[in-house]
């Protein structure tokens, strides 16, 4: 059989070639939606049939099938409440407000989002760890009927077993739990919180993979990136924290990574709980239902101690909701007349939204882009450098935030519009990644979010195309290689 192969292995490497790189072309060009990916995968393919294949049958393929998620998700499609309807918002309700561009907003996001932007909530901004855990486990512990957590990364370390203790307590009270961790976020610590969890009677799932037997690969590039905890069905929290022991002084100190989340109330809780609910049923084919996890949002009284705000769940992924978060940005940096403020870890747009955001400072909108000084993923940091000098030589203002790492994705237009949540502006999180953001209009939120960038702008330097042009040409063509792998980083 060797001597076999060993005479006709060219012949047979051709067959392979056919066999696995023909197919495997075909798929990438009549599946990709994007020219560039399409274009890249089949180049590959081509270039080194075999192993391209082979590579792309690992990294290239949506292996959750859309039909599949979307026939799961239309279950849940009118199990709002009715007693929510009133809270919704008309156009001409927003245009009275806010301006008629602002109306142009929430027709955009009703077509793009299945949630309405409804009226009578609240949005508490939790800055720092210690902060925004603490207010996260005293809801835990206040829970009577049931918890719903969702989260792409919960380590097991100092902060991750105090929740996973606050978990498993309400458990033994009669709470029902039910925790969702995303399989590649899972892994970050060895053991993972799963085992930890399901010992003292938590119920819990990892979303797409086996992290028993080791992370599935074919699955990376799918991951919930998503954060919600929805307490009783009436208080919520989202935003960009995982749940880590260095997000907090109490473990970390002054090298303490920075983060924001937000605790929520009002109807757009009804949204976040159906949104993890449906990553929930698709893992376990579980229907959260029952007394247990009626949807009861905390309504504010007439004279509620914080302001109600505009609000709307926007929930984005490979599936029906596919580039929600992009179409909302898109629309966003369109309707910009003063000013729009950035601030993201990793600053990777398309050229679509580079566009958009150079046409705005072009009229005469002030641009401002946040990102870290220090990066935790050298990589991306190299990547996006390399992007700096297209954004810059369109007026727009690029600023390196000193001090530890900052994991906040913030962001406010004309102190007006607001969007925050667990969305990055890099491809992962614009086409691979499930997320979840809110929509906010509201000028007090507007204006605390804006003033929060401009805190951090104050001790941060800004990036000139002078300083980037004066990097070694060598250093300048490692960036621009790490650059042209930035869709898989």
């Amino acid at each position: 059989m060797f001597e076999i192969f060993s005479n006709y292995w060219p012949h047979v490497l051709a067959v392979l070639s056919v066999v696995l790189g023909v197919p495997a072309a075909v798929h990438a060009a009549m599946t990709k939606q994007e020219v560039r990916s399409a274009l890249g995968w089949v180049g590959i393919i081509l270039l080194s049939p075999v192993l391209g294949a082979m590579l792309y049958a690992v990294a290239g393929i949506n292996r959750i099938r859309r039909s599949s998620i979307e026939q799961q998700r239309s279950q849940f499609r009118d199990r709002r409440p009715d007693d929510l309807a009133k809270y919704d918002v008309s156009a001409a309700s927003v245009a009275g407000q806010f301006g008629q561009r602002f109306a142009g907003m929430k027709l955009l996001g009703d077509r793009v989002s299945r949630h309405r932007i409804c009226s009578g909530n609240t949005a508490a901004m939790l800055t720092g760890g210690d902060r925004a855990y603490a207010a996260m486990l005293q809801e835990i512990a206040d829970a009577r009927r049931s918890i719903l957590l969702e989260s792409y990364i919960f380590d097991r370390d100092p902060i991750g077993l105090r929740f996973a203790d606050a978990l498993i307590a309400a458990v033994k009270r009669g709470v029902q739990v039910r925790v969702l961790i995303d399989a590649v976020g899972a892994r970050y610590s060895v053991p993972s919180i799963v085992g930890y969890l399901t010992e003292g009677g938590v119920t819990v799932r990892v979303f797409n993979g086996n992290i028993i037997m080791g992370l599935r690969l074919p699955y990376a590039n799918l991951r919930t990136h998503r954060k919600i905890l929805v307490i009783d069905g009436a208080v919520g929290f989202t935003g960009g924290m995982n749940i880590r022991a260095g997000f907090t002084f109490e473990f970390a100190g002054e090298t303490q990574a920075h983060d924001t989340h937000f605790r929520v109330t009002g109807p757009v809780v009804a949204d976040l709980f159906q949104v993890a609910a449906e990553d929930w049923r698709f893992t376990t084919r579980e229907m959260l239902d029952g007394d247990a996890w009626r949807i009861t949002p905390a309504l504010t009284d007439s004279k509620p101690r914080q302001p109600l705000m505009l609000m709307r769940a926007v929930p984005s992924g490979p599936d029906r909701a596919n580039e929600s978060n992009h179409k909302m940005l898109m629309g966003a940096f369109s309707v910009a007349r003063r000013s729009i403020r950035i601030m993201s870890p990793y600053f990777l747009p398309d050229r679509e939204l580079i566009s958009a955001l150079v046409t705005a400072s072009l009229r005469g909108v002030e641009v401002d882009i946040i990102v870290p000084a220090v990066n935790n993923l050298l990589l991306v940091d190299r990547a996006m450098t390399s992007q700096f000098d297209q954004v810059l030589k369109g007026g727009c203002r690029i600023w390196r935030a000193d001090g530890p790492f900052n994991h906040s994705k913030l962001m406010t237009i004309d102190n007006r519009w607001s969007y925050v949540g667990s969305s990055n502006l890099d491809p992962r999180s614009l086409r691979l990644n499930f997320e979840i953001d809110l929509e906010i209009l509201d000028t007090s939120f507007a204006a605390a979010i804006g003033e929060t960038i401009k805190e951090v702008v104050r001790g941060a330097s800004p990036v000139t195309l002078e300083e980037l042009q004066s990097k070694p040409f060598l250093k300048r063509l490692v960036n621009r290689i790490f650059w042209l792998g930035s869709p898989y980083l």
